[in-house]
């Protein structure tokens, strides 16, 4: 069995909110226990055996929504004691209806917290008087979900909290860190954790939220909006409204979904392209390429380079990070990936699910490679990146058609290699994808409102993405700006 142990110190997604509301002894009703809200959906629906054990404060008592979400199979209310022991447990049993067993205490290390909660200012935590009828749920081993989530990546933390459920242990949690990181809290988001332990909101997999003015736009991440049959249905819609998502936005596979799709007439309709490969045979592509792309690639092979498919490893990710930090500018512009970190690289090279790397060597070091994204019907060139010293030797040439063998020898029918033509901002590439096979293939994009705020936005033009809004006769100056600023910003912070 899964035992989940919730802390409830604060009853609001936002920090400075529940901080105020704590020290005014208040309780709007917006927001109220929202995160705490989402984690019981996420136990009532696992097909999970699983226990939530709720340990909530004088400020954090549960609102009816919240006691109807508690299901007593899955869900146990206890006691969070913050001042009166005595007084706060007979207050919470009056409000359940229910017959408290367990106890755990809220601590406050800080002065400021002992203020706001108008503790004794000596007291780190309330002291228990003898004969207290609850059981101090300390009593069991524990693993702090939070605090390991913020130290670790979520594979590693999802392992360790594995092992512990395999152990026996309680999955401590607080629920304010659910989706967000402390700054001088060492506590980290650990809903992709929990999800993958529940085994729950599958379809919010990959799901990537950012703010955008004043709305926040939801979309999946390229390995799985391009990759995956997946329509959205209403409850994926009801899932992001419960995450403060005001618009969600995703494109329509039409070139090799399997899956019936009709789209609401609410939805707004964008065009939107994709570079896309048909490939049968590595001979039938080879033959349509051209002699100059042809050449390209055995220049590559008499300059002495090797091609292959790579296992993730140390090395592979030590290689991958040299060629990220070789410079800060790459086609004109700031480049993204500059000054990332050997752990993020490792992180990304041992965790990317679905994924097969091709390495470029000479003499024996990593000059090049790409990522292969596997999907439904459909493989995603993510990245193909080489070292610039080597350029004359057209690594990225040789690189790309053992993409397109492998795709083949494994019957691989389509594959796509990010935008192209109008708006795309990368006029160079996209020749290079021309002269290697790739068309611009049109498809739609849809944009789903969500929230009033998201209406607003839409009506404003803040949905789309200011490159796609830029006319194509002025792209090229606004493309020349663009990145004569990005290149100066960049040599500005690593001056």
């Amino acid at each position: 069995m899964i035992k989940i142990r919730l802390d409830v110190d604060y009853a609001y997604p936002s920090r400075n909110k529940s901080l105020i509301c704590t020290a005014l002894q208040i309780q709007p009703k917006k927001d109220y226990l929202k995160n705490s809200k989402i984690i019981a959906k996420m136990v009532n629906e696992t097909k999970q055996e699983v226990m939530a054990y709720w340990f909530f404060t004088p400020l954090t008592r549960p609102d009816q929504e919240m006691i109807n979400l508690m299901n007593p199979k899955r869900h146990e209310t206890a006691l969070h004691i913050a001042v009166n022991p005595y007084k706060e447990m007979e207050a919470l049993e009056k409000l359940t209806s229910q017959k408290l067993r367990y106890y755990t205490i809220h601590g406050t290390e800080r002065l400021l917290g002992r203020i706001i909660w108008r503790r004794n200012l000596k007291q780190a935590r309330v002291p228990i008087p003898e004969g207290f009828p609850l059981q101090d749920f300390w009593d069991f081993p524990t693993c702090s979900l939070d605090r390991v989530c913020y130290a670790k990546s979520t594979e590693e933390a999802r392992k360790i909290a594995q092992e512990s459920v395999a152990e026996g242990k309680v999955l401590h949690i607080h629920p304010d860190w659910l989706f967000r990181k402390g700054k001088f809290n060492p506590r980290g988001p650990y809903y992709d954790v929990l999800r993958e332990i529940l085994d729950v909101d599958c379809e919010l997999e990959g799901l990537m939220v950012r703010k955008k003015g004043f709305v926040k736009i939801g979309k999946y991440s390229e390995h799985f909006e391009y990759t995956k049959d997946a329509p959205p249905a209403e409850k994926i819609f009801d899932k992001l409204k419960d995450r403060d998502v005001d618009i969600f936005t995703f494109i329509e596979r039409s070139w090799c979904s399997s899956l019936a799709f009709k789209p609401s007439d609410k939805w707004l309709k964008t065009e939107d392209n994709i570079a896309l490969l048909q490939i049968n045979t590595f001979d039938e592509w080879w033959e349509k390429i051209g002699k100059k792309t042809r050449n390209m690639v055995r220049k590559a092979e008499k300059s002495g380079v090797s091609v292959k498919i790579v296992e993730p490893s140390d090395m592979l990710a030590e290689g991958i990070w040299k060629i990220y930090n070789e410079t800060p500018i790459r086609q004109g512009r700031a480049f993204s990936h500059y000054g990332q970190t050997l752990e993020s690289v490792k992180n990304m090279v041992f965790n990317t699910k679905d994924c097969t790397f091709i390495g470029a060597y000479a003499e024996n070091e990593l000059v090049g490679f790409i990522q292969l994204v596997y999907g439904d019907n459909l493989v995603v060139t993510t990245q193909i990146l080489s070292l610039q010293k080597h350029w004359d030797k057209a690594i990225n040439n040789v690189m790309l058609a053992k993409a397109v063998e492998i795709c083949a020898k494994n019957n691989h029918k389509w594959l796509m290699y990010g935008r192209m033509g109008k708006g795309s901002n990368h006029p160079s590439l996209d020749k290079f994808k021309e002269n290697n096979g790739f068309v611009r293939y049109p498809l739609n994009r849809y944009y789903v409102v969500l929230s009033k705020k998201g209406n607003t936005a839409v009506k404003l033009g803040l949905h789309q993405q200011i490159k796609d809004k830029v006319p194509e006769s002025i792209k090229p100056k606004v493309i020349s700006v663009y990145n004569f600023i990005s290149r100066t910003k960049i040599k500005l912070k690593y001056r």
